[in-house]
């Protein structure tokens, strides 16, 4: 009797282990609404949206990538300027972040074709835990979101959505 006992509270111990050891990875539920990215013929463009974070710990954006252009980089504007955010952007625990204009946002550099009104564009964004945020964003006109920006030296771009390399027109 007494080995049945000791066989089943072995039982109950390994599958709370293998119970709790699931805990820590779990993915990470991000959750993305009113998602637009502002039409733009050529050079950059930016993606707006709502990103709701119903976990219990902080998630960072810290990269992405998109087959319509050449770079994606998450950016900050400071006084007017715009700049990548360094560090990426948190969204905090419990917490509902708002990418916009004139704010923190998803800058998309060097387009490899025109993103026109009713068109769609779909970023991966590379968070700090290892995983990945897909979002599409419906392209619309926007007139505003044109403020500087202070490139790194290697990709300048100026607020018209033209883009340069090392400074050269």
């Amino acid at each position: 009797m007494f080995g049945i006992r000791s066989r089943a509270a072995a039982l109950v111990v390994a599958g709370l282990v293998v119970a709790l050891s699931g805990c820590g990875a779990q993915p990470a539920e991000l959750q993305v609404e009113n998602a637009w990215a502002k039409a733009a013929e050529s050079g950059m463009t930016a993606v707006f949206a709502d990103i709701s974070n119903p976990s219990g710990e902080d998630i960072t954006m810290v990269g992405g990538t998109t087959d319509a252009a050449q770079m994606v980089e998450l950016h900050e504007v400071a006084n007017g300027v715009m700049q990548q955010k360094e560090g990426g952007i948190v969204v905090p625990a419990d917490s509902t972040i708002s990418l916009m204009p004139g704010a923190e946002h998803i800058m998309i550099m060097g387009l490899n074709a025109p993103l026109l009104a009713g068109d769609t564009i779909t970023v991966t964004i590379e968070l700090d835990n290892g995983e990945t945020l897909e979002i599409t964003a419906d392209v619309r006109d926007y007139q505003g979101a044109n403020e500087e920006y202070q490139g790194s030296g290697d990709v300048d771009m100026e607020h018209e959505g033209e883009m340069h390399q090392n400074g050269t027109e």
